[in-house]
């Protein structure tokens, strides 16, 4: 990744009577604009989301969707749908005076670059998306809905396993003391719910999360965090774990992350997958969509779960926006005249 840089601008928007969003800009002025579109839903952005891009090239913006970080006011769900929040990207270009730019989106980033690109599809030059959610109903159930038990055996005595359900939180490459600790943070997400309200885990956190009382809700806001925390990395980093310690942060997290899975995304099951979708942008879940959108490239990562933050899925997300320098960023022929036969894209 490049190094860390600080935004030349910065702002707010108002983008209704109740949501202001933050937004920033940084790298080259003149350079070809990108926008990142944060995960969760409600995980806000970070400065290191910056290093994704070579400042000498790209103008890159950032910004905080609503109800996340530096977005007013903070973990609010009226207002606050998919449909809203394509709305505001389309916003904030047009507050920048964009014509057109590249979208890159990771985990939610890419369920919510997806339906921008499908809705205003002459904005995008080009889609770049890490770990592929679409937010098709199963594989949310799979994740927070269900209680299942952690397997705590090696892959080879489970080949032959009957579990069906839920999320497969072991790995070849994790060692026993790891998954434990996974079992930890498991039973820790878990214990919020009474015993009888745990048929639904998202249901019951739902009301937990939208509780009158403050402690009931931060209790829960953290548990659910670190549940996400935990999960999206192949390997548990207990720095990373660390940020559940912010209520802010973790009260705006679940909150809207859990408002969006129980609303399924506003959303038909698959919606952005289907073809009519798909072919706006003339153009397992990664997978899927590359069967649906035969035109994108598909990589996997072998040593890396969920997270940009991975050095396998970091480094590859890096030499992709590397790549398409070469194709989508003005360079100079020998006679000074900027060149770029891509430049309409």
């Amino acid at each position: 990744m490049y190094p860390l840089i600080e935004p030349y601008l910065t702002g707010t928007l108002k983008v209704s009577d109740i949501h202001t969003l933050y937004y920033e800009v940084s790298g080259n002025k003149d350079g070809n604009p990108v926008v990142f579109v944060h995960g969760g839903p409600g995980g806000g952005t970070d400065a290191a989301d910056r290093s994704f891009f070579d400042p000498e090239k790209y103008k890159i913006i950032l910004f905080d969707q609503r109800g996340a970080g530096k977005s007013t006011p903070s973990a609010c769900l009226e207002e606050n749908t998919t449909w809203d929040l394509v709305k505001d990207i389309e916003k904030v270009r047009e507050e920048l005076k964009i014509d057109k730019w590249h979208v890159f989106g990771g985990s939610w980033g890419s369920t919510l670059s997806l339906a921008y690109a499908q809705t205003f599809p002459d904005r995008v030059k080009s889609l770049v998306l890490r770990g592929i959610f679409t937010l098709r109903k199963r594989y949310a159930i799979l994740k927070y809905a269900l209680f299942m038990p952690v397997q705590l055996e090696s892959s080879a005595a489970n080949s032959n396993s009957s579990i069906k359900k839920g999320p497969r939180i072991f790995s070849p490459k994790l060692g026993k003391e790891q998954i434990l600790g996974l079992r930890v943070i498991k039973d820790e997400y878990i214990a919020p719910i009474p015993e009888a309200e745990r048929g639904d885990l998202m249901l019951a956190y739902h009301a937990q999360l939208n509780s009158a009382d403050d402690e009931t809700r931060i209790n829960a806001a953290r548990a659910w965090a670190k549940w996400e925390m935990a999960t999206s990395r192949l390997f548990v980093d207990p720095a990373y774990l660390q940020r559940v310690e912010d209520d802010e942060f973790a009260n705006a997290f679940a909150r809207i992350e859990n408002h969006y899975f129980v609303n399924e995304g506003f959303m038909r099951d698959g919606q952005l997958l289907e073809k009519q979708g798909i072919d706006k942008m003339q153009a397992t879940t990664a997978y899927t969509l590359k069967k649906a959108f035969p035109e994108a490239e598909l990589h996997i990562v072998p040593d890396a779960g969920h997270s940009s933050r991975e050095p396998g899925i970091a480094k590859l997300l890096v030499e992709v926006r590397r790549n398409y320098q070469a194709y989508f960023c003005p360079r100079r022929s020998h006679t000074g005249q900027a060149t770029n036969k891509f430049a309409d894209l």
